[in-house]
């Protein structure tokens, strides 16, 4: 697996591809909010530069697969883990990519084991307090309340 500059921000943006991919799949919903909450801009990059950080993160897994298929490749590996989270030593930006992390995760509404032991990993390697999971996206709240208020009428 190739290696990115400490605390740059395709070091960053490997771990949330890792968040990203550690259920096996890349969902829409997490691509949407890649794109809601500008995570290009926060990290640094340009959309292009994103896309291909996730994108060589995905060849490099499937580098090391020797004939394992995606669902096996995907799951998380503590040496990998621990490598990629190391790249990350800079307080404020493993606060941001934890926080960015917990995001995409919830993002689809189901959380993975591989999901679990990413965050679990990111906080203990780099002693975070725990964090409480992010409240609903506003847009999902929104179409449960108007579904409610629908069949309360």
């Amino acid at each position: 697996m190739r290696s990115y500059p400490r605390n740059s921000p395709q070091a960053a943006t490997r771990i949330l591809a890792l968040a990203m991919l550690a259920d096996g799949h890349q969902c829409p919903s997490e691509l949407a909010l890649l794109e809601r909450l500008q995570v290009h801009d926060q990290l640094g990059l340009s959309r292009a530069e994103l896309h291909a950080v996730v994108h060589t993160f995905c060849e490099d897994l499937m580098a090391m697969s020797s004939g394992m298929c995606w669902a096996d490749l995907s799951q998380v590996r503590p040496a990998p883990l621990r490598q990629v989270l190391s790249e990350v030593d800079d307080p404020a930006l493993q606060s941001l990519v934890l926080e960015l992390c917990i995001s995409l995760i919830a993002s689809d509404r189901h959380l993975a084991h591989g999901e679990s032991v990413v965050r679990a990993a990111a906080l203990l390697q780099w002693r975070l307090p725990l964090q409480a999971p992010p409240a609903a996206p506003d847009e999902a709240r929104d179409r449960k309340l108007k579904h409610a208020r629908y069949r309360a009428a």
